[in-house]
């Protein structure tokens, strides 16, 4: 700081030498001994306001326009400097016959025109700064849904969920994931509920959210964006749609909502269903029987990834693990469920009967 003062003194006293000289050409101050002492006096006043007001020229400025663009997004400060390299690009064009207007007008009209421009193109590219995000991208081909280089809202089901950061990790999903400011406060706002279960919820989205930031497969983006809507659920679908995103949910009415206004959604459930491991009947498993059955005898037990194990003759098993042989698998509403017996046993329906003899 001292030096900048330094140097602004420096010039502000050249700056009034020369000034004062100028002066002594149109006034008439005699004697010589008077005239120096003026030129000395405007020298010393133009150094004493350049030390005193260099840093609301330099300092002050320079911060608040870095605090400025620190605050910015990323996507404001691009969108805003190709607004404005459009407008000046506009300009150009138009200054050549601007300067053959005559007098005054010719020479300063290119240059007010070039700054119109650009403040206009700066402030449009920053208003539209989604559209043209949502025009690159579909440009070089990245509006695919499930493409590498892929954008994808997150929505708070998913995020509490957690199977999102085990996807993410095994590298199924790169690109962006963009979290927007509301979906953090709802997860805020979980966190600090007095009820137990939703405090745990958001605990465990705000580890996720974390988790995921860690990755370098992904990029997690916060998004300021708020549009209106009476709900997180109707601003995501607002928002997914001015992005020309999907959005990944565990949400059913979320997700039916979304597609029915033709936005694509990434359901974590789907996923699950279709790498869920195929069993066959006459295949042998392996499952902890854990309660009874509906049916007399039954066992109950669950796969890892929920499927419903129901065991004929299983009951006696109770809290051990089990070799069952899959008799045959049924698919519901509800999800699919499997029918077994343990290994080596026979149904009681498929036992031959006795004969009487």
């Amino acid at each position: 700081m001292a030096f900048i003062r330094l140097i602004a003194a420096l010039i502000g006293f050249v700056f009034g030498f020369f000034l004062g000289a100028s002066l002594l050409q149109v006034t008439q101050v005699t004697p010589v001994s008077n005239q120096v002492l003026v030129v000395l006096l405007l020298a010393a006043a133009c150094a004493i306001l350049g030390w005193l007001g260099a840093p609301y020229v330099t300092v002050l400025p320079a911060g608040i326009i870095v605090a400025r663009i620190r605050a910015a997004q990323a996507g404001d400060l691009i969108g805003g400097a190709f607004g404005a390299a459009v407008g000046l690009i506009l300009a150009l064009f138009i200054a050549f016959p601007l300067s053959f207007l005559p007098g005054e007008v010719g020479r300063y009209a290119p240059l007010v025109t070039a700054l119109v421009l650009g403040l206009v193109g700066a402030t449009a590219g920053i208003v539209k700064r989604n559209e043209l995000g949502a025009f690159a991208q579909g440009v070089r081909g990245k509006t695919r849904v499930r493409g590498v280089d892929a954008r994808v809202l997150l929505d708070t089901s998913v995020i509490i969920d957690g199977r999102i950061a085990d996807v993410v990790r095994s590298g199924f999903v790169q690109g962006t994931l963009i979290v927007p400011r509301f979906v953090l406060a709802e997860l805020q706002y979980f966190n600090d509920s007095p009820d137990g279960s939703r405090r745990e919820r958001g605990r465990r989205g705000l580890e996720m959210l974390a988790k995921m930031q860690k990755e370098a497969t992904v990029k997690v983006e916060l998004s300021d964006d708020d549009p209106a809507g009476s709900g997180a659920d109707a601003k995501l679908v607002t928002l997914a749609r001015s992005l020309s995103v999907p959005i990944m949910t565990n949400d059913y009415g979320l997700n039916r909502v979304a597609e029915l206004q033709g936005i694509t959604v990434l359901n974590m459930n789907d996923l699950a269903k279709a790498v869920r491991p195929v069993v066959l009947p006459g295949e042998e498993i392996t499952v902890r029987v854990i309660q009874e059955g509906k049916e007399q005898a039954q066992g109950v037990g669950y796969l890892e990834d929920g499927t419903m194990v129901v065991i004929e003759n299983g009951a006696r098993h109770i809290g051990t693990e089990l070799a069952v042989t899959v008799m045959r698998v049924l698919q519901t509403v509800g999800g699919r469920m499997i029918f077994a017996q343990p290994k080596g046993e026979t149904s009681e329906a498929r036992r031959p009967r006795a004969i009487d003899r």
